[in-house]
């Protein structure tokens, strides 16, 4: 699976190096994301808060594909039951992902200002314990600054045997 995915990132790549040609809407985007754990984990983990890395090449006037990476952190809650005059108390580990994957961006006019796309690739697992996994992100964005910077949602899932999922606001600065 791992090889499949370096397979199909490595793949992106030669054809954004040939495209480049086509559409000079060459960029480098880095920024910050936060948001809400949702799903399977709501309870354990309270929000989540990361860091995103792109690079993108323009393929046409409406497609820019690319490869990505960040680091996502989720924090663990503190829970507290009392049952029968007994309380526990139990802190989650905080759980990491570093994604690693390949990125497409779909702008579907001219002068429009905002763009739609998504990212896959494997999510490697950073804290004990975390395997990593299948990661897919959709994302919306809206230019803001002339285009030199971007607001973001997207919905970061890992799909493992019980899937991770996070909804995020992101702010993307572009170089």
């Amino acid at each position: 699976m791992k090889k499949g995915i370096l397979t199909l990132v490595l793949v992106f790549a030669v054809f954004a190096l040939q495209a480049q040609r086509n559409v000079d809407r060459t960029n480098f985007r880095a920024g910050v994301n936060g948001g809400l754990v949702l799903g399977d984990f709501a309870e354990a983990y309270s929000f989540s808060l990361g860091v995103d890395l792109y690079h993108h090449w323009g393929v046409s006037k409406a497609i820019d594909i690319g490869v990505t990476t960040g680091f996502s952190n989720a924090f663990g809650a503190k829970e507290i039951v009392s049952a029968g005059g007994v309380t526990v108390e139990t802190e989650f580990d905080n759980i990491q992902f570093l994604p690693v994957g390949a990125s497409i961006r779909v702008y579907p006019g001219k002068n429009v200002g905002f763009k739609f796309g998504g990212d896959i690739g494997y999510a490697v697992g950073i804290n004990e314990g975390n395997e990593g996994a299948l990661y897919y992100r959709p994302s919306i964005g809206i230019d803001l600054r002339q285009g030199t910077s971007e607001l973001n949602v997207s919905y970061f899932v890992v799909n493992d045997e019980v899937a991770f999922s996070s909804v995020l606001l992101g702010y993307i600065f572009l170089f």
